[in-house]
């Protein structure tokens, strides 16, 4: 899980990390004193939560909600105070929670298990792949590098495929548009796949990669992907898609151009 905690007093976001550390081990937990920073970290990173002091000098914790929540819908908003007079108010915003100082580890728990929005991170697959925007694939969090870029491009489109099987001819077809699929192109689709492959085992997951006599296809089963989210309707995945997926493959054009006809229609 990824959080936030935004107070202007740093001994309260300090308390507040040792706690949600402690709570959740495995998450992201920052601070800010400053709304302003908060924000701008928002536009970069998907957070889960965020935990807002009320009374703050700059902005306060209403008004930072919002702001919030125009970038991230579907952020859990949990307000902190030691004033109970802006309850009313905080839950107009479709908050999540609302705990009173002094902060405890119970309050905190209990307000992590009454979120409105289901995290995001927490799915339990080994791989992470972001489809909207520009493709990237991270395992343990952490970015995959590939030897070459043809070796990132092959899996992208095997997550394009939902884990059907694909023939090499298909994969040529896709990677190597408007070039025959001639010794060349299989030799070089061949030494693309290897390399994946080996990629993936030196990360221990090497039965990502599904090869059968007839093609090759990923195990979707392992993947936490917005594209799949999208496609069995996750209200996260459908918020993020903005027009752009895969940006950087051509062979992606048709399922850019199918999803932003969907995704026009549900407006």
């Amino acid at each position: 899980m990824k959080t936030m905690i935004v107070d202007d007093r740093i001994t309260i976001v300090n308390m507040m990390k040792l706690l949600l550390e402690r709570i959740d081990p495995s998450g992201e937990h920052t601070g800010f004193t400053d709304p302003r920073e908060a924000i701008g970290a928002a536009k970069r990173t998907v957070f889960d939560v965020a935990f807002l002091d009320i009374e703050m000098p700059d902005m306060n914790g209403i008004d930072l909600a919002k702001r919030l929540q125009n970038d991230n819908p579907l952020i859990n908003i949990i307000f902190i105070t030691g004033y109970d007079e802006y309850m009313p108010k905080a839950f107009e915003l479709y908050a999540s929670g609302y705990i009173m100082k002094p902060i405890t580890e119970q309050a905190l728990r209990g307000a992590l298990g009454h979120l409105r929005y289901k995290p995001q991170n927490g799915s339990g697959k080994p791989v992470k792949v972001r489809c909207f925007g520009s493709f990237e694939v991270y395992v343990n969090d952490k970015p995959v590098r590939f030897p070459r870029a043809k070796c990132k491009e092959f899996f992208a489109y095997l997550i394009d495929r939902q884990g059907s099987i694909c023939t090499m001819d298909m994969v040529i077809g896709s990677l190597w548009q408007n070039e025959p699929a001639d010794a060349t192109r299989k030799s070089m689709a061949r030494n693309a796949l290897s390399e994946m492959i080996g990629t993936f085992r030196s990360l221990g997951i090497e039965d990502l990669i599904i090869r059968e006599k007839n093609g090759v296809a990923v195990n979707a089963g392992m993947v936490d992907c917005d594209y799949f989210r999208w496609l069995d309707g996750d209200p996260y995945a459908l918020h993020k898609f903005l027009g752009e997926y895969m940006s950087q493959y051509e062979f992606a054009e048709e399922t850019r151009y199918n999803l932003q006809m969907k995704g026009h229609r549900s407006i």
